[in-house]
């Protein structure tokens, strides 16, 4: 198989699909990688660690799409890119269909087959290939959110941490999954006053027998989502639906009453988001806007601030899967590996993701591999 690795296009996007090591294990398992150039300069691989890693360099991106029996890289396909699909493509990434039917749409209509990293399910229900990219984005957000409260960034020049005989700020996290863990975690190591929400009582147990006494813990309902977002200075939104639009949780009437100067940071941005009061994705370049006096973080690729952790904590755990896809091709892949086809969301021309169906309305039709 001819695997392409592109580079990203997103803004401010510097992670890459694949690392050189990675081209190495697909290449000595017969396959060739064509590595756009500079693709990994962000990550801080060059062309030439692919090039000894057995890739081949091509000059354009076009040239990758054009030859690639399957794309392997990070970030969904953006409208520059969907004019170099293919018919029975392999598009291998994290897609997030559920909240962009332009995105489905182009894909259905180039009939590639998309392959979403989130999507990719195991049987115990975790997600192999998100969880990496959740570690990363929920120990950052209480970083983002302590500049966002410093005055200069409009907020309300409150330190979480606090310092002797002063308040530390208080961080509030709707949701106690990877995301939520990671970020309650750092939260409380920075010191901030710590309130963790969620709806199942077994991960309320498991973070507060984590973080003993560094933590307080609520059942996640309306009244109580209203209480805590009411006295919280930083907001961190962790909730996640596999594959579905991430549900509104916090509406415009309880972001109404965060005092001035509170910030949100919601990782669920990707999915739509968990505050109503998010309306668009901001980018690294432009990162927040201010609504109701709140300072509102709503980047989609969080973890590309940190590409080079980020990749290759992705690499990790893409590349079994990758060369899963490459060595058997698509269909086989797929009957072999339940979580796999999980993964899939659109396949020649169909939507087959319930969740993603589900979310715009539309029908999900069957993969007839």
């Amino acid at each position: 198989m001819i695997i392409g690795i592109p580079k990203e296009i997103k803004a401010q996007e510097n992670r890459v699909g694949g690392i050189p090591v990675t081209v190495e294990l697909l290449t000595k398992a017969g396959h060739t990688v064509l590595v756009e150039h500079n693709a990994g300069a962000g990550s801080g691989f060059s062309d030439q660690d692919y090039a000894a890693a057995g890739a081949k360099i091509v000059d354009t991106a076009a040239e990758v799409y054009a030859k690639a029996d399957m794309i392997y890289k990070v970030k969904e396909p953006l409208e520059p890119e969907y004019a170099l699909l293919r018919e029975n493509q392999i598009i291998f990434a994290y897609l997030h269909l559920a909240p962009d039917r332009k995105q489905t749409k182009a894909l259905m209509d180039a009939k590639v087959s998309g392959v979403a990293f989130e999507t990719v399910q195991l049987s115990n229900g975790s997600l192999p290939l998100l969880a990496p990219m959740s570690e990363v984005a929920g120990r950052i957000a209480p970083q983002i959110g302590a500049q966002l409260l410093q005055k200069i960034n409009s907020g309300s020049g409150i330190l979480l941490g606090g310092v002797p005989g002063v308040a530390p700020g208080h961080v509030v996290v709707i949701g106690a999954g990877t995301v939520g863990t990671g970020a309650a975690r750092i939260a409380a190591g920075l010191g901030a006053r710590v309130t963790v929400l969620d709806i199942s009582v077994e991960r309320l147990a498991r973070i507060e027998e984590l973080l003993a006494g560094q933590v307080e813990t609520l059942m996640s309902n309306t009244a109580n989502i209203a209480y805590a977002v009411q006295q919280a200075d930083l907001l961190i939104g962790a909730v996640l639906v596999a594959g579905a639009k991430a549900p509104v949780l916090v509406t415009e009437a309880m972001v109404k009453t965060m005092r001035p100067g509170s910030a949100i940071v919601d990782i669920a941005i990707d999915q739509g988001g968990i505050a109503e009061t998010i309306d668009h994705a901001t980018s690294h370049q432009d990162p927040y806007y201010i609504k109701h006096g709140v300072v509102h973080y709503s980047v989609p690729n969080i973890p590309g601030a940190v590409p080079r952790t980020s990749t290759l904590a992705l690499s990790n755990a893409t590349a079994p899967y990758a060369l899963k896809l490459a060595n058997l091709g698509l269909e086989k892949a797929m009957k072999a590996d339940p979580a796999l086809f999980k993964g899939l969301n659109t396949y020649k021309g169909k939507l087959v993701c319930g969740a993603v169906a589900e979310a715009q309305g539309l029908a999900c039709e069957t993969a007839e591999l």
